[in-house]
């Protein structure tokens, strides 16, 4: 069964030979509000299952051919299994025995009801198995995703010119291998989750699922549902079963990030689940054993958080088996350049042009501050792939605040007069939105003054 056969009423398909066993299982279904499509032989089955949109199967093992054995159904079970690896399959029979359930759920069946059956039961089955299939498209669906992004991130690659960051380097491949809890540590926008995913690469379960969550992002009210999943039922909008981020992630990697913005109650809730490896589905009995390695992430002063009781002490010990800190790009200026560079090949591609920064625009990028760090580098070269007038990007077209400039920019000749009043001019817009009148007033311009510059510059109201 294809992911886009699940919908909103799901298909059953109703296989027997007898008429009224069918009249009677679409009257059951259709007052559940299923659709049903009818066969009465194995091949009229599987003609109706290569169309592609039956979402459970009720099958019966004997028809006219031979009544009594269930060859004729167990032979079904196997084509549709062939067919279709993800319908569920419920084989039905009168001749029921231990021996023939067992030949069925070996042939496929993932249930088995025997005939004359119980309203109750048999619809309890079918929405039990209909509840996993959902579940399991949406675990495929939410993984291809997260594979996806994954594959995006990781292509801005992992650039380690500096020493220092050489070192953080040269850590995270250290520990990847084994099972260690990582913190990683460092500012907004240093490229934690970044790392984060490398490790998980570089570790025996690169090949599993990668899955990361912003903590910050997830109210405290559907904590327990988003990190471990909910059964159908178990809340008012729970119309559906759910898997939670620890089960999507079974195998692979669990990423949390901006863990710090964890309320209290809901660290002693992750603990719990660390410490034991367990956890339960909300509204849910079943116990689950989560494989999943942990890591973790967040801008915050922990130990500070720890002191003022923000943040539990075991919980903290608990993540930060091994600490990675990533240094902003201020303290590894070897590095900019180069990502510089990277971020330009990969907006190239991006918008179907060929560009290259000039001698001033490489100086200005090595003399900014970066307050925003990687994200901020990113943004200012995608800034200036789309506004860059020639296949050559100048200091203007990254359009960085001058007031984040080291003093040295300006120093001797490094900048020209023009180039500085067009930076000037162009982040005053850049501040008040393009409003002209307003920019003027705050570079203490008349209106007049600030057009014939704009001429001057080539610097265009529309482009700003």
């Amino acid at each position: 069964m294809n992911d886009g056969d699940q919908t909103k009423s799901p298909t059953i398909l109703i296989a027997d030979d007898q008429q009224d066993v069918r009249e009677a299982l679409r009257l059951l279904l259709s007052n559940e509000g299923y659709a049903v499509s009818l066969a009465s032989s194995p091949q009229e089955a599987l003609d109706a299952a290569r169309q592609g949109k039956i979402s459970l199967a009720l099958l019966d093992l004997n028809y006219t051919r031979d009544t009594t054995s269930g060859r004729e159904g167990l032979n079904l079970l196997e084509k549709l299994r062939e067919q279709d690896p993800d319908l569920p399959l419920v084989a039905m029979t009168a001749w029921g025995s231990v021996d023939l359930a067992v030949s069925a759920m070996r042939c496929g069946a993932c249930d088995f009801v025997e005939k004359p059956w119980d309203n109750t039961r048999l619809l309890t089955i079918v929405r039990t198995h209909l509840g996993h299939t959902a579940a399991a498209v949406g675990a495929r669906r939410f993984r291809a995703i997260v594979n996806l992004k994954q594959a995006d991130s990781l292509r801005t690659g992992l650039v380690a010119e500096s020493p220092r960051m050489r070192k953080v380097v040269e850590l995270a491949r250290q520990v990847a291998p084994s099972t260690a809890a990582v913190l990683i540590t460092g500012e907004n926008g240093t490229g934690k989750s970044l790392l984060a995913e490398w490790i998980h690469r570089w570790s025996d379960r690169g090949d599993e699922p990668f899955v990361a969550v912003n903590m910050g992002s997830i109210p405290e009210s559907l904590f327990e549902s988003e990190m471990f999943g909910h059964v159908k039922g178990a809340f008012t909008d729970a119309r559906e079963g759910r898997a939670g981020r620890f089960e999507l992630a079974e195998g692979g990697t669990l990423f949390l990030d901006e863990v710090a913005n964890l309320p209290l109650a809901q660290q002693a809730k992750l603990l719990r689940v660390l410490e034991s490896g367990c956890y339960e589905r909300v509204g849910g009995s079943r116990t689950h054993t989560a494989d999943v390695r942990v890591l973790t992430a967040t801008n915050a002063d922990l130990p500070a958080m720890i002191a003022d009781g923000r943040f539990r002490r075991d919980l903290y010990f608990r993540l930060n088996t091994v600490e990675a800190h990533v240094p902003p790009l201020r303290e590894r200026t070897e590095d900019i350049l180069a990502m510089a560079q990277l971020f330009l090949e990969q907006q190239c591609q991006r918008h179907s042009r060929s560009m290259h920064f000039s001698q001033r625009a490489l100086e200005v990028l090595s003399a900014h501050h970066w307050p925003g760090n990687v994200r901020e580098l990113a943004h200012a070269v995608e800034r200036s792939v789309l506004l860059a007038r020639g296949a050559q990007i100048e200091p203007p077209d990254l359009a960085l605040k001058v007031a984040d400039l080291r003093r040295d920019v300006f120093e001797g000749e490094v900048m020209q007069l023009a180039e500085a009043e067009r930076m000037l001019i162009r982040n005053a817009l850049d501040r008040f939105d393009g409003d002209v009148l307003e920019a003027a007033r705050a570079l203490g311009l008349s209106r007049s003054a600030m057009y014939r510059r704009l001429e001057k510059l080539g610097i265009p109201v529309a482009d700003t």
